[in-house]
């Protein structure tokens, strides 16, 4: 360490202050310094550094001017101190894809056929008795032929190796795909910092310790440092420590602040003291071993499964134990979820003891976290086993039947014994059997549906970012083609979110247009023009237009950009003032959020008074007042009948016109009454004097209006939610078309909404929100819970027949929540903060409600895509595998040879699913209602066409395969011995086969009964060059392909009336189309929605001990970890009396308990998003072990608690004093045997959020 101060000299840099070399403090130093919390860390920094300037000055940046920023420097910091990023794990090599594709059971099973077929062709038995071996050995006339055996054991060696590479190349390049496409995220992720004086937005990566960063609302910090300045700082540390509560940031008492944290309230500097690897999310991310070996981290991965299930049992008996004694202490469970940086695997990490406790496994797995099971996998997992067990059923049909009829003809019809030379034969004939066996299973598993999928969704991915929707979950895209109800945002996405003040109220008058300044005394337009330049984030700025003649930029807060343009058109300038009172000198700032709905600003005078300038809601702010400043500058009394007035005739006439209305006021404090309490909020923002109130102008996108009518036209209903007044909100919505005149629609503001929704004892119920859902179209004055509550109640309704689907969009930090409910979130890409694009599923890189639509369209191309896939897969599995079962079992051979099974199975999987699964999506699309949930993936129509289709080609083989022989006069090929040269017979049912299958991919084309299949086909070049590249290599493959292939060169003639047939295929479906579905009253739909069930506890014990398991029993099995891990942490009982302690619910408007998965939700919604429970844990700890009232506590035993499944639904209000309830109940799906006093009474009593302690009370 102390080399580092003789660093100076190699760079030749003079030594500066007062110490003598480069930087003096080290790496080591400054990271033991970020483990420190709070007022541990500042008492280091000022032992160790005098204070935070003194830091400053060893790192060599200055707290106001920042890093000079000169190329040296910034790279000789990068060498120090490291960079700021975290090395992403190493992509699986190509080797390692074709690994694990070899691992596919069906070609396993086939490349073991394919190797004794080999070993037993080179086996020559002696002549002589080949002749007493039975007909089916004799009658090989050639004996060259005979040589020629291994070829078919090689020629499907050669296949599988051809399915292997496809498939890793398609893995490959997936996630390639998935790479670029998170590399273009974190590309994206710019910061704010200071370099030479100027605030500059620089990438992530670039940040270097010694920056100075401008930290404000919503942002995601990218590197640990500690704080210069801040105004009214809260952080949200959850996912480092596990506190839910916001953590208050001061200079004084807690400086420190940790990468991966969310700025929840306030803005502030702080210095960069540590990146990348040395920050606290990069030493838990090395810690997490993200860069071991794969096989190392799983053989630990198994073993720790074992030890916790060991433990797991150990924990309940200690448990049972420390019942009776009680005496323990409450442990503190100090939980840290680190969903880090957007790019990074999320993990879930204990803090406390540093270890690396954790699934290394399923880190792996959530590279791309999924929120459950998407709608389409399900359906198609579903499906593809369905198929898989019945392929299964037949292929062993088939294998059973051949070596029955063997048996039966030899032995018996023959009348031969088993002579011992022959075994060697009997077994080739087995084999071969085997082989026709497994190459009917090959065909019937459909396993090019998750290819298709991924094709699909991949495809689509890509194609959407040019529609501006950046995908960060792939399966979002698809869910969006089901979603019913979009609740939008209104500023900045139905708006252009570019404001300007266009009407204003001042010194008793109202203007329609802005004011001329000579109208006014100088002292009401001073007052006004210092409070809108101080009492806004100094980031908001106007700047000059990129263009010559374009409209002024606005940067930062588009509503303060307003404000400032106000000040411009008033003939001032704001800059001079800012000059004058710069950002250190704002003696207390109250920084905006959705609970105030105000933001204040204080300034010391130099006579030791104070002067307050306040601007927020309108409505809510005048409330405030208590007199107002008239033309001449003196302040009058502002009476409850004038605010009546001012309201009616001001405030109404503006917000109708959809006017955004801002109130200005101040308040000053006398020196004579002393400092006032600042803390105390309510106190200081009354009394204030209004100086003037401002209708602010969003307009209209104006693409937004068609974008609704295409929304509603596709049966997707749109409803606004909206912080603004209910007025402005409902000019809007008529202005957009969410409001259509004479409709019979619901407008309320979130006072409403929640007396409507709520009972008597303030909790919410569904049945209300049912009520009032279906017509609601706006939601006014809105608060972040009131949108999650909405969403959640929309979710989980059951009013319609089919469950809605709910896309959300939202930009602020507030909206996380809501947008983690949602089935998809669209966050804002250009004003939204870090945290709403965390939570989000798709960023909208615009921010435009019309690239909503494009995605509905997208979504809904990918499950049509599906569906023309599985029409025609499905014709080829049925007709391949009832040719080969029914053929095999009268001819003793398929009439497909396993090569050609295997490379019509590369056509319909492979080829196939590029083919169709690249269509690119049509506006007709969005002229049919959405699927919903539970359509089935087959409807009538396809089931008719697949049927109709597949009756056709079964006809045309059969036909051929018993008359071809006399219809083309050839050589029957039937009943031909062991290794008979190939016949053109078979040679043409297989080319027709296959010229059958190309034509019928061009029928489905379209799945819902269209007759023009040809319909835009040339706007679609992967699908053209597939069909015409698989038509070119069947040529090949019949002309040259010869012995491997089975095949025979054809003449002109047999060729033209292979294809005539084919083309016989686009005829036929004309034809079926034809017929009525509705008539087909037989026919069944399939590929039904999986419900998720809840799981018995002794299934999960099995699920755990399987290697693979489907999404959804993975998801249970997360959750499941988790409780077991936190019922390992709390070591005994929950003191009942302290949980009930602090009845004021710390998410202060912010984010209910319930976001927070509530315990009850998790176990009576069995759909409950098991993803949110891993990024939120709830916390069963907030409270510290306080022995209070012991004697209330010991003197009843607690009641068992009854097991999970008897627990009456509890769903968890999200009302801010329900809180403890929601703390104290440890349900663990594994020991329902916990005795939980108050979790009984929870469940028994409906807790009151009057008082909790009373109905504890009564109850014990």
């Amino acid at each position: 360490m102390a080399n580092n101060s003789f660093r100076g000299s190699k760079y030749g840099r003079n030594a500066e202050a007062n110490h003598d070399g480069d930087f003096s403090c080290s790496l080591q130093e400054l990271r033991s310094l970020m483990e420190l919390r709070g007022g541990e860390g500042l008492a280091r920094i000022q032992e160790s550094y005098g204070d935070i300037p003194g830091l400053c000055s060893r790192l060599r940046t200055s707290p106001v001017e920042g890093l000079g920023g000169h190329v040296d420097d910034i790279n000789r910091r990068k060498e120090e101190f490291g960079q700021n990023l975290i090395p992403p794990k190493k992509p699986k090599t190509f080797l390692q894809l074709v690994w694990e594709a070899l691992q596919d059971v069906t070609l396993i099973i086939l490349e073991v056929a394919a190797i004794v077929s080999l070993g037993l062709s080179f086996y020559k038995p002696p002549d002589a008795e080949r002749e007493n071996c039975g007909n089916a050995a004799g009658g090989v006339e050639d004996e060259t032929e005979a040589d020629t055996g291994w070829i078919e054991g090689a020629a499907i060696l050669l296949s599988v190796v051809c399915v292997v590479l496809v498939t890793a190349f398609n893995d490959w390049s997936k996630e390639k795909q998935f790479r670029g496409l998170q590399s273009r995220i974190e590309q994206e992720q710019r910061f704010t910092v200071m370099r030479g004086g100027q605030v500059i937005q620089i990438p992530v990566a670039e940040i270097v310790v010694g920056d100075v960063a401008q930290i404000k609302y919503g942002d995601l910090l990218p590197a640990d440092g500690v704080l210069i300045q801040g105004n009214d700082l809260k952080i949200d540390e959850s996912s480092l420590t596990g506190e839910s509560d916001h953590v208050k940031k001061t200079l004084d008492r807690d400086p420190m602040l940790l990468s991966g944290t969310h700025v929840m309230e306030g803005s502030g500097k702080m210095l960069v003291t540590a990146v990348g690897v040395n920050s606290q999310t990069g030493i838990i991310f090395t810690l997490l071993g993200a860069n071991e070996d794969d096989d190392e981290e799983e053989k630990a991965e198994k073993e720790k499964k074992k030890k916790e299930r060991e433990e797991k049992k150990k924990e309940k008996e200690r448990q049972k134990k420390e019942e009776k004694d009680k005496k323990g202490k409450k442990d503190k469970k100090s939980k840290k979820d680190d969903k880090a940086k957007k790019g990074k695997d999320g993990a879930t990490v204990e803090m406390q003891p540093l270890n690396s406790e954790d699934e290394e496994g399923e880190e792996k797995k959530k590279s791309n976290p999924k929120k459950e099971k998407s709608v389409l996998q399900g359906k198609l997992t579903k499906l593809a086993v369905q198929i898989g067990k019945a392929g299964l059923f037949m292929s062993g049909v088939t294998v059973i039947i051949l070596i029955t009829l063997f048996l039966v003809d030899t032995f018996w019809i023959q009348g031969l014994p088993w002579v011992k030379e022959c075994t060697p034969v009997y077994i080739q004939f087995f084999v071969k059997f085997f082989i026709i066996g497994v190459t009917v299973l090959v065909v019937a598993v459909p396993e090019g549906l998750p290819l298709a999928v991924t094709i699909s969704l991949a495809y689509s991915v890509k194609k959407m970012m040019k529609d501006n929707n950046l995908v960060r979950h792939l399966d979002a895209c698809e869910t969006m083609g089901n979603a019913t109800a979009i609740c939008s945002d209104k500023t900045g996405t139905l708006t252009m979110n570019r404001m300007t003040v266009v009407q204003a109220y001042l010194g008793d008058r109202h203007y329609r247009k802005v004011p001329e300044p000579d109208l006014f005394h100088s002292k009401v337009l001073d007052l006004l023009v210092m409070g809108i330049s101080v009492n806004s984030a100094y980031t908001t700025k106007i700047m000059s237009p990129e263009k010559e003649g374009g409209l002024p930029r606005q940067v930062g807060n588009k509503t303060e950009c307003a404000l400032l343009g106000f000040v411009l058109d008033l003939r001032r300038d704001y800059q001079p003032i800012r000059n004058e009172i710069p950002e250190e000198k704002l003696y207390k700032v109250y920084t905006f959020n959705s609970a105030r709905k105000s933001m204040s600003t204080v300034l010391k005078n130099a006579d030791g008074s104070y002067r307050m300038f306040s601007k927020g809601a309108s409505e809510i702010l005048l409330k405030k007042c208590c007199k107002v400043l008239t033309a001449s500058g003196e302040a009058q009394v502002f009476k409850p009948r004038d605010k009546d007035n001012m309201v009616k005739n001001v405030i109404e006439p503006m917000a109708s016109e959809g006017l955004r209305t801002i109130c200005l006021a101040y308040r000053d404090f006398p020196a004579a009454d002393g400092e006032p309490d600042w803390d105390n909020e309510s106190d200081i923002l009354t009394a204030l004097t209004c100086v003037c109130v401002v209708g602010i102008e969003d307009p209209v996108r104006p693409e937004v209006p068609d974008a609704i009518k295409m929304c509603q036209r596709a049966g997707i209903t749109v409803r606004m939610v909206t912080g603004d007044n209910i007025n402005t909100a409902r000019a809007i919505a008529s202005k957009c078309g969410i409001l259509q005149p004479g409709d019979d629609f619901l407008c309320i503001e979130g006072k409403e909404f929640n007396r409507r929704i709520r009972n008597e004892l303030g909790e919410i119920e569904q049945e209300r929100i049912d009520k009032i859902w279906p017509k609601l179209r706006v939601l006014a004055r809105s608060s972040p819970t009131d949108k999650h509550t909405l969403v959640k109640g929309i979710i989980d309704s059951t009013v319609l027949e089919q469950r809605q689907v709910v896309a959300v969009t939202g930009d602020g930090t507030n909206d996380g929540p809501a947008l983690k409910k949602a089935d998809v979130g669209f966050a804002m890409g250009i004003a939204g903060t870090d945290v709403a694009k965390e939570a989000s599923d798709i960023i909208l890189t615009d921010d435009n409600f019309s690239s909503i639509v494009k995605a509905v369209m997208w979504g809904r191309n990918v499950y049509d895509s599906i569906s023309k896939f599985l029409q025609f897969q499905l014709t080829v599995n049925v007709v391949a595998v009832i040719v080969a079962f029914t053929g095999a079992c009268i001819t003793q051979d398929s009439p497909l040879k396993a090569v050609q099974m295997l490379w019509v199975n590369l056509i319909m999987d492979t080829f196939a699913s590029l083919a169709l699964a690249t269509e690119p999506p049509t506006e007709a699309l969005l002229l049919r209602k959405p699927y919903g949930r539970n359509k089935p993936l087959i409807s009538r129509t396809m089931m008719k066409n697949i049927l109709g289709h597949g009756i056709y080609q079964l006809t045309i083989i059969f036909t051929l395969l018993f008359a071809g022989e006399q219809i083309f006069d050839i050589d029957s090929g039937r009943n031909a011995p062991l290794h008979a040269p190939p016949s053109e017979h078979y040679t043409i049912v297989f080319n027709t086969f296959v010229l059958m299958q190309l034509f019928n991919e061009i029928n489905a084309r379209k799945i819902h009964g269209e007759r023009n299949v040809f319909d835009g086909i040339f706007n679609n070049p992967i699908f053209c060059s597939i069909v015409l590249g698989t038509f070119i290599i069947q040529i090949v493959i019949v002309q040259f392909g010869g012995k491997p292939f089975s095949c025979v060169r054809l003449s002109i003639d047999q060729w033209l009336w292979c294809v005539f047939l084919g083309v016989g295929c686009l005829l036929w479906g004309q034809l079926v189309t034809t017929v009525p579905t509705s008539r087909l009253k037989f026919l069944m739909t399939a590929g039904h929605g999986t419900k998720q069930e809840e799981f018995a506890e002794e299934e999960l014990e099995e699920l755990e001990e399987m290697d693979e398991i489907d999404h959804a029993e993975m998801e249970m099995r997360k959750g499941q970890v988790l409780w077991c891990r936190g019922l390992n942490r709390i070591q005994t009982q929950i003191r009942v009396v302290n949980a009930f302690r602090d009845t004021m619910s710390p998410y202060e408007g912010l984010e209910t308990p319930e976001s927070r998965s509530s315990i009850h939700n998790f176990m009576s919604h069995p759909e409950f998003r098991i993803e949110d429970s891993v990024t939120q844990i709830p916390l069963i700890d907030d409270t510290e072990g306080e022995d209070e009232a012991p004697t209330k506590r010991n003197s009843v035993a607690p009641p068992p608690l009854p097991p999970v499944s008897a627990l009456p639904p509890l769903t968890a209000p999200p009302n801010q004093n329900n809180n403890a309830v929601e703390k104290i109940i440890p349900l663990h799906k594994d020991s329902p045997k916990t005795h939980v006093t108050a979790a009984q009474n929870a469940a028994t009593l409906p807790p009151c959020p009057g008082s909790p302690l009373h109905s504890l009370e009564t109850s014990l």
